[in-house]
């Protein structure tokens, strides 16, 4: 990747219904030089797909969480990955280093149905217990898939 991938990425990020015109213009390429280069970066697997982003709360998910998840004994990552994935209030999910053994982002419609996601995580027999904190406002948000 060079220089001019960089910058057609940070465009796509920004405006990922962008034309290939809007593209080459913010780049110094042609329409056409423009297309061949995201199309080579489609099939090189380092733009990986397109997307829209949706505002949660307008969506009907606007209660939000951060959940430290506290495992018995030691558990594998992808069995960790198994019972999340089961969980569709689960948006993201990631193990860390330090007290927890996993990292979880909850989105629900409201408290109760948050209460019955949290339940969900906790029926499963590897997980010991769980600490939660509830969004309040969202301060900063950078999507940089």
């Amino acid at each position: 990747m060079d220089q001019i991938d960089h910058a057609i990425i940070d465009t796509l990020r920004a405006n990922g219904r962008a034309s290939y015109a809007d593209i080459g213009a913010q780049v110094n390429l042609s329409a056409s030089a423009a297309k061949r280069r995201v199309d080579r970066l489609v099939d090189d697997g380092i733009i990986q797909g397109f997307t829209i982003q949706v505002d949660p709360a307008l969506d009907g998910l606007g209660t939000e969480a951060y959940v430290e998840l506290f495992c018995r004994g030691t558990v594998a990552p992808h069995d960790l990955k198994r019972i999340l994935s089961a969980v569709p209030e689960v948006v993201d999910a990631a193990t860390v280093t330090g007290e927890a053994d996993a990292i979880v982002r909850i989105r629900s419609r409201d408290v109760a149905s948050l209460e019955v996601a949290l339940e969900s995580i906790r029926a499963a027999t590897t997980v010991d217990h769980t600490r939660s904190a509830l969004v309040l406002s969202q301060l900063v948000r950078r999507t940089v898939n």
